[in-house]
């Protein structure tokens, strides 16, 4: 039975709630993705054990959005809203690209793929190791992703245009004030 995590598409999501959270706004310059998520994880407490894996997150994020929603183009933004605590961690960033068009093909994929693994289907697993679009480089490969969706315990939703993502990473039991998460949400 596979316990797939799945990508999720819904505005109104509660990860969609800015409530309290602290915004920034880049412009699409991929030289300083990682100084970026430097400056967003900087806000999270120092008590969070898994700083490094948490800062690398923020920054594959980052550089999607920049790298695949806003094409590179240094004039459009990339908004970001995070809240932290010792417990939580949720973070929305939002580009000005097209959106994510493919996440049902993605999700289609990924379950495809950890059936292959799950079953111990090997060889069928050589066609499922990246996930690419017509839109992918030589050096893209969707892996991402795979891990964003096993890293965001809480979730992982895009709004309807497919241009912002939520995400939501515990740390502890608590969770972020006013976010109820079910584990169909998860």
């Amino acid at each position: 039975m596979s316990n797939t995590k799945e990508i999720l598409v819904n505005s109104k999501h509660p990860l969609f709630d800015k409530s309290g959270m602290f915004y920034k706004e880049f412009p699409s310059d991929f030289r300083q993705v990682r100084f970026f998520s430097m400056l967003i994880v900087q806000k999270a407490p120092a008590e969070i054990k898994e700083i490094n894996l948490l800062e690398q997150q923020i920054s594959e994020l980052i550089k999607n959005a920049v790298r695949h929603g806003n094409k590179k183009d240094s004039s459009k933004k990339v908004k970001i809203w995070a809240s932290f605590s010792k417990s939580y961690a949720h973070l929305i960033v939002e580009d000005e690209g097209p959106g994510f068009q493919e996440v049902e093909k993605w999700n289609e994929f990924n379950k495809k793929r950890n059936e292959c693994f799950e079953n111990h289907n090997f060889e069928e697993l050589e066609n499922y190791f990246s996930y690419r679009t017509n839109d992918s480089t030589e050096d893209d490969g969707g892996n991402a992703l795979f891990a964003a969706v096993e890293y965001w315990d809480g979730g992982v939703v895009f709004n309807d245009d497919k241009n912002a993502i939520a995400v939501y990473k515990t740390f502890s039991e608590k969770k972020r004030p006013g976010i109820e998460i079910s584990s169909s949400q998860a």
